[in-house]
């Protein structure tokens, strides 16, 4: 009996033991110091689950009298079948995953006309759809599946295999991701085929979703976030467009994005238009020539309900996922303004949030332990403090590895301080940029586009610009922040282009100059909006106006020996109309000034000057 029982206690406890490892054996996400770990048994994309569905929407916006459903793939490891794992999603939704149009002559719009006109008929491009089932992007796989994540793609309205239009930033945009997330946390239908009643559900998901992607795949999660959908944890948008307005305007001037000289938005949807070709004729009719062409406005450049209804700022109300904001100070396409109006309101609301620059162009995501950081807080619920860090902002150094950002307490930095320039005489040449009192005398510049702005700030002497410089830096100036011009001036005209760069001079030639040693920052502005945005006035010729706006979002070191410029002039051939040259404008110094946030105030700017 005694050896029975020694015997059935060994049996059992083998057993025990055994089932014990089986169940310590099974993949589960690994972390360290916060950060979501590479796991093996995620590591063989072999093995993955690969599968797509249809989501099914709230709107019908190409006219089929059904619901549009949204192309959507998956991509998970088969544990999430075979061990009965569940995972938080990054998902990540785009117009471009089935192919844009290509660079066709006459796509764009032609500039070369006065202002207040608008160019001939452009040609409209056709996209030949690309792409096979059920992949609809590979993007983000290898970064986030190994660490124990599902990715999640999708189509945008009008594109790929999901029905609609696109609509370029029209209400569906922010309704299609949302109803993705919704059958991701259980609350819509998915099904196996575009116009099928197979449902399929996400049991695999643990209903927690974040968002990511660069430009307008970075645009979208802002959009899914400011509907409020339950499971949106957290998004980190990359050089997102936050606003239509401030993408394809700039201060009631019709200004086109840096290298794409003529864009606008409808052209945007011929580039991106995918989708069922059979679709595209109601689509194009309803969306592109009615609600586009009625609403964009290239005449004026005025603000109007239809770019205000394109803004994710004024629908952030409802918003309350974390936030991480990447960009670049150095991005003319989606200019820095995007991210930083998004970062303020969100700290306003007194939601997570931190945001990244660097000082190149277009794109660049954070680094790779950041993002992990982030997602991981917000989706596994590790409490790795990330939400408490001291730190808010992430600034890369002109100089250094877009990896090692510099860690400040806030962006624009809280030590910085609107220091007011003002100007002395002599723009054709080298007037003067001083915190002294400045001169009460005008002068005048001639617009010609066939100039660049390197053209402009290199000449000794121009006519055609007008240029105040700070004295040689004795030692390095580092500005934060925003940069805000009161310029006052007259025309002979009753339009004008108005241009104004910040640079740091004298210009460094050849291929190795980087950016941040020629150019500071940069804005654009109609003087007929002088008033306000949405109202704009023909300028009287010989009368003088003022307007304000604001420079781009900027956080830069000027380096000892260099001089802070103030480059005013008219047409800029990169980004505004080209109108025949001929304009005349005319400044008052005394009336003319430029706010630059210092950090250590005047007293920094005073003992870098003196």
């Amino acid at each position: 009996m005694t050896y029975y029982l020694k015997a059935k206690t060994a049996l059992v406890v083998t057993l025990m033991f055994s089932l014990f490892t089986i169940a310590q054996e099974k993949a589960l996400p690994v972390f360290v110091n916060g950060e979501a770990q590479i796991v093996e048994a995620f590591s063989d994309a072999s093995k993955y689950i690969r599968h797509d569905l249809w989501v099914e929407t709230e709107f019908d916006t190409d006219g089929d009298g059904e619901l549009d459903r949204m192309h959507v793939s998956v991509t998970r490891p088969d544990q999430t079948e075979t061990e009965n794992l569940k995972l938080p999603v990054i998902y990540i939704t785009s117009p471009y995953f089935a192919g844009v149009a290509g660079d066709a002559p006459g796509t764009m719009w032609n500039v070369k006309h006065e202002l207040g006109e608008i160019g001939e008929e452009r040609f409209h491009p056709e996209v030949k759809r690309r792409g096979k089932r059920p992949i609809i992007s590979n993007s983000h796989i290898r970064k986030w599946v190994p660490r124990g994540y599902i990715v999640v793609h999708s189509s945008s309205p009008g594109t790929g295999l999901s029905d609609g239009a696109p609509t370029i930033g029209g209400l569906n945009e922010e309704l299609a991701p949302k109803a993705v997330i919704q059958w991701l946390t259980g609350k819509n239908k998915g099904f196996t085929e575009r116009n099928g009643n197979e449902e399929v559900k996400a049991y695999w998901s643990t209903g927690k979703v974040g968002m990511t992607g660069t430009s307008y795949n970075g645009t979208l999660p802002l959009a899914a976030a400011t509907t409020g959908v339950e499971g949106l944890e957290a998004i980190i948008p990359i050089a997102p467009n936050t606003s239509s307005y401030h993408y394809y305007r700039s201060n009631g001037l019709v200004r086109s994005p840096g290298g794409y000289l003529g864009e606008d938005i409808d052209v945007l949807y011929d580039f991106v238009h995918s989708g069922d070709v059979d679709k595209r004729a109601f689509n194009n009719k309803t969306v592109r020539d009615t609600e586009l062409m009625n609403g964009m406005d290239r005449q004026t450049g005025d603000m109007n309900d239809f770019w205000y209804n394109r803004d994710y700022l004024p629908k952030m109300k409802n918003m309350n996922a974390a936030l991480f904001m990447s960009h670049g100070f150095n991005d003319w396409n989606v200019m820095p303004e995007h991210s930083y109006r998004i970062y303020k309101k969100a700290k306003e609301m007194g939601l997570d949030t931190k945001i990244y620059y660097h000082q190149n162009g277009h794109g660049g995501p954070p680094p790779t332990s950041q993002m992990n950081k982030w997602f991981t807080k917000y989706l596994h619920g590790i409490d790795n403090g990330v939400e408490n860090e001291e730190n808010k902002a992430y600034i890369v150094r002109e100089y250094d590895n877009r990896q090692e950002p510099t860690a400040y307490k806030d962006y624009p930095n809280p030590d910085a301080k609107d220091v007011t320039l003002n100007l002395t005489k002599g723009g054709n040449k080298a007037g003067g940029l001083t915190t002294s009192k400045g001169n009460k005398s005008k002068e005048k510049l001639t617009d010609d586009v066939s100039f660049t702005w390197k053209d402009l700030a290199k000449s000794e002497t121009s006519q055609n610009r007008l240029l105040y410089v700070t004295a040689p830096l004795k030692e390095d100036l580092h500005i934060s922040g925003v940069a805000k011009v009161t310029i006052t001036l007259s025309s002979n005209k009753s339009a004008a282009n108005l241009s104004t760069y910040l640079v740091s001079l004298p210009l460094k030639a050849g291929k190795n100059a980087k950016i941040t040693e020629n150019l500071i920052t940069r804005s654009w502005a109609d003087p007929k909006n002088y008033k306000s945005l949405t109202d704009e006035e023909d300028l009287k010729p010989g009368k003088f106006y003022t307007i304000n706006f604001d420079l781009q979002p900027d956080d830069q070191i000027i380096k000892k020996g260099q001089q802070i410029g103030f480059m005013i002039f008219s047409s800029d051939p990169e980004f505004t109309l080209h109108p025949k040259a001929g304009t005349e404008l005319n400044i008052k110094l005394d009336k003319t000034k430029l706010k630059l946030p210092v950090v250590g105030g005047k007293d920094a700017f005073e003992k870098a000057v003196n």
